[in-house]
């Protein structure tokens, strides 16, 4: 029987190429955008805010009546705010987590019921390299990731019972709309005490995005996760170099991991 996958955030970048790519590989893909912009594509994309609890309910309960079921959810939908930390405001890092993380949640909590009626399902939850690592400048879209991970982690054990896979997928740096997406704080904008080592790291990090790897990579493992019957919980995709310094940081001193991040980003 013919999977239903349904994706957050499938206007650009990764999720558009996820929603592509399994669209071209047979299965019934529903995606979701704030604004759909009415494109012909091979696949449906239905209004949802993954910041809104009804909208959420409502994308959900659509493709419920539609197909009767939803095999697999993707988490994808995100945003990034760069900055100092300190410089970010109580309503900035309200709006990071409210997608990146509490997004993710609601949009779990709603598809899980229809999960576990059917005793079946994969929920693959797109983390980044940054939600195993603090990075500068974008430290609450970090923090906002390493929940995205501890969510994971517990949610996995928890519907287990219920034959239930839940998948946390690590990309490094892919070349997206990410970049010129990304907003900056509004104290970051106007320049701060950080401002020097602020614009350094972010020419570094808009370099990697722009010198990385082709979503479709991140797409193709994302459809053979979807066909394997027990996944592992973690798939980290991207660079050679990115996936190394996150296969390696658990085992380095902080104050090298540290040092090495500094380095690359110019902070030090």
């Amino acid at each position: 029987m013919t999977k239903v996958v349904f994706i957050t955030g499938v206007s650009s970048g990764l999720g558009k190429a996820c929603a592509g790519n399994l669209s071209e590989k047979g299965y019934i893909v529903y995606g979701t955008s704030r604004k759909p912009a009415g494109e012909q594509l091979p696949y449906k994309v239905i209004g949802m805010d993954v910041t809104d609890e009804q909208s959420v309910m409502a994308a959900v309960n659509e493709v419920i009546a539609a197909e009767g079921k939803i095999d697999v959810l993707i988490n994808n939908a995100g945003i990034g705010i760069g900055g100092a930390l300190e410089n970010f405001s109580a309503e900035e890092t309200q709006k990071q987590f409210d997608t990146n993380f509490f997004g993710m949640a609601r949009a779990v909590r709603t598809v899980l019921p229809f999960m576990r009626a059917k005793k079946s399902g994969k929920i693959i939850n797109i983390s980044s390299i940054g939600g195993l690592m603090g990075l500068p400048f974008q430290g609450n879209y970090s923090a906002a990731k390493f929940a995205v991970e501890g969510f994971s982690e517990a949610l996995s054990m928890e519907v287990k019972p219920f034959n239930i896979n839940v998948v946390v997928v690590n990309p490094g740096d892919f070349k997206t709309g990410f970049t010129s997406n990304r907003v900056f704080t509004a104290k970051d904008s106007k320049g701060s005490d950080y401002d020097k080592h602020f614009r350094k790291a972010v020419t570094v990090i808009g370099k990697d995005e722009q010198g990385g790897s082709d979503p479709m990579v991140l797409a193709r493992t994302i459809e053979k996760i979807i066909r394997k019957k027990n996944p592992h919980f973690r798939y980290i995709v991207g660079r050679f170099d990115q996936r190394l310094i996150a296969r390696l940081k658990p085992f380095l001193p902080h104050s090298l991991m540290a040092w090495i991040l500094s380095d690359h980003y110019k902070v030090g």
